[in-house]
């Protein structure tokens, strides 16, 4: 082979050398283009020379990461984007929000049937049930995140994480109830201490115990204090020595109220304690709130919307509003669904179509000096204490007072436990002859009784303050007691809804007519009269609507049979109430309390206190055949045929 055929293939390579172009390096200048386009390291060559000087020459990366973060670029994106070019190989590992989900996955998670996210975690060997949008839960999991990484997670990573969770607790994980304070499952009523290591006594027809675990999840809200570890062998004469009351029927009430609050079910009975300064109402009320629900802040002011009561229900078992001075109407109406249980809905924040739902109900404590309950359907619903003025040389002082009750909380808490164990064993044999409004709740206090005292003292109590109420629910309503004035001289009154608003209006007198408690239309009056037919019932006064004649003309008809409804403190059938007991429930004037007039508050009726008989007219008002001007059932069409002459519907 000659000599120029040797050199041909090198020569051709060389050629090809120098015809080839200059790679140029992908981070040659890289700092100066991020300075103008920030997404230049993120580009695809510029990414693989990233991650292979991190892996050859680490600190040669971390300059160039120093000067590219100076330049402006997003060094923690940059930082995801080549581990993911390394296959997370050296790279910053897993992201947080994924670290925090998984270590998640060690709570037991649920939802509630409103669809709120709960976990169970284990601290400390015990079980917690915490919301997982809650504080708690928050910071049991950024707890679990640094004993995993020694770091914090940012409050992106955390959001995510959570919003994760909650999906899965939604729709992955089961549903289970969550109670405040009280619960209940398979017959046997659970009673959150809410001691550190979230125990609960268990009461059952056989007694009570202290669980580590109970079967129900309890939810701890802000403020709830623990309870004491309670004790048997006291007296329930123990808790009369820190109350201010004055006759055996009202302890009675007291006690039974109690009781109701340490059922996991209403309905509950509205307790109102009324009486001058100096009657220690306020501390009646810390006292009770201590010993069935205690918190730090026990006593409250009366709230100003919805949304304030629902989020006190929803954070507290016991509700007690002190110093309350008067109830407009739509909180009387919020209090009698809380009593008997009813449903909240208020808008969710920052949100126009999500709604907050609350179906429950609680125990509520009011106290006031003047008669703060006024309408009779709360009236109705409520058990009315009248408090005595302390004198002075009977008087403790609040540190010596509270001293001595925690000394004996333990014992008083033992007893009302007894009780409540002796009522899930009687309550399914227990039977009234008649049920008044609160059904339940005398049922229960019933079944309860017979380990405190003799059976049938409740009955006599809880009637002889109803009776009492009667009268002062009249008082406080003007319409209601211009009636009664109207019927003290007469058996029967026929007349349309105008006529009647024009005879009460000339019995109440001008002041009264003329201010904003008195109805302003014959419509208007036709609903006060309904709302009154009950407690006028009581004093035997019946009112009924009607039409007459051809022009189906709408009447009132009252009547009344001379005869007082007989008393409610006959309906008891476990046992008759004794004849001492009876008396004992109507000597409460004797005994220093006020005049049932002062059981329940309404000063707005001063001016028909003074009608008296005399200004009655003797003759019956004539009914008037002009319908236009009356109002009276005119949202209430006709429920019979028109063959029919007329129709009568009593309320």
């Amino acid at each position: 082979m000659s000599t120029e055929a040797k050199l041909e293939p090198a020569s051709l390579i060389l050629d090809a050398i120098e015809a080839a172009e200059a790679i140029p390096d992908p981070l040659a200048g890289l700092v100066e283009q991020t300075a103008t386009d920030p997404g230049a390291p993120f580009e695809r060559q510029a990414l693989e020379a990233l991650a292979a000087l991190k892996q050859d020459n680490r600190a040669a990366f971390e300059a160039l990461r120093a000067q590219l973060k100076k330049a402006g670029c997003r060094v923690t994106a940059l930082d995801d984007a080549i581990a993911e070019e390394n296959g997370d190989q050296g790279g910053r590992g897993p992201k947080q929000a994924d670290i925090l989900i998984d270590l998640a996955q060690t709570a037991d998670l649920f939802h509630t049937p409103d669809k709120t996210g709960f976990a169970d975690v284990d601290i400390n060997g015990h079980r917690e049930t915490w919301p997982i949008r809650a504080k708690g839960f928050r910071l049991w999991l950024s707890r679990r995140f640094f004993e995993e990484t020694g770091g914090a997670p940012g409050p992106e990573a955390s959001q995510a994480a959570l919003s994760s969770i909650e999906a899965k607790a939604h729709f992955d994980a089961p549903e289970r109830q969550v109670h405040i304070r009280v619960g209940g499952l398979d017959g046997r009523l659970y009673l959150d201490l809410g001691d550190e290591a979230w125990r609960a006594i268990e009461i059952d027809a056989t007694g009570w115990r202290i669980v580590d675990n109970p079967p129900v999840r309890f939810r701890r809200a802000s403020g709830m204090k623990a309870m004491p570890i309670p004790v048997g062998g006291g007296s329930i004469e123990t808790l009369r020595s820190f109350l201010n009351v004055q006759t055996d029927a009202d302890f009675v009430l007291v006690v039974a109220w109690a009781l109701a609050c340490l059922r996991n079910r209403g309905p509950y009975p509205v307790i109102v304690l009324s009486g001058e300064q100096g009657s220690a109402k306020s501390t009646f009320s810390a006292i009770l709130r201590a010993l069935l629900d205690p918190n730090t802040a026990p006593l409250r002011a009366l709230p100003r919307e919805d949304r304030d009561l629902f989020i006190a229900a929803t954070n507290g078992h016991v509700l007690a509003f002190d110093n309350v001075s008067g109830l407009p109407a739509w909180i009387s109406d919020t209090l009698c669904r809380l009593a008997t249980g009813g449903g909240f809905a208020v808008r969710q924040l920052y949100s126009d179509q999500d709604e907050v739902l609350f179906d429950a109900a609680r125990p509520v404590i009011l106290n006031g000096i003047e008669d703060i309950v006024t309408r009779p359907d709360l009236a109705d619903r409520a058990l009315f204490l009248t408090l005595e003025p302390i004198p002075e040389e009977r008087r403790r002082s609040e540190q010596e007072l509270w001293a001595a009750f925690e000394a004996e909380r333990p014992r008083i808490l033992g007893v009302l436990l007894d009780a409540v164990a002796k009522g899930l064993a009687e309550l399914p044999r227990t039977r009234l002859d008649k049920l008044p409004r609160m059904a339940d709740f005398a049922l229960w206090a019933t079944a309860c009784e017979t380990a405190l005292w003799p059976s049938g003292r409740f009955w006599s109590a809880y009637c002889g303050n109803r009776d009492e109420v009667v009268d002062g629910v009249i008082d406080a309503d003007p319409v209601a007691a211009a009636v009664r004035a109207l019927m003290q001289v007469r058996t029967e009154w026929t007349g349309t809804a105008s006529d009647l608003l024009g005879a009460l209006g000339e019995l109440a007198g001008e002041r009264v007519a003329k201010s904003k408690f008195w109805p302003d239309s014959p419509r208007a009056l036709a609903g006060r009269l309904r709302r009154a037919a009950t407690f006028l019932r009581k004093v035997s006064i019946d009112i009924g609507f009607e039409r007459e004649g051809r022009a189906r003309t709408r009447m009132i008809r009252i009547t009344t049979t001379g005869q007082p409804a007989a008393p409610e403190s006959r309906g008891l059938r476990p046992s008759t109430p004794s004849a001492p007991s009876a008396e004992q429930a109507k000597s409460n004037v004797g005994n220093g309390f006020a005049s049932r007039d002062l059981r329940t508050v309404g000063d707005q009726a001063d001016g028909s206190r003074g009608v008296t008989a005399a200004t009655v007219r003797a003759n019956p008002l004539k009914a008037s055949t002009e319908t236009d001007a009356d109002g009276a059932d005119e949202n209430h069409p006709p429920q019979s045929t028109p063959e029919n002459t007329g129709w009568r519907a009593r309320l």
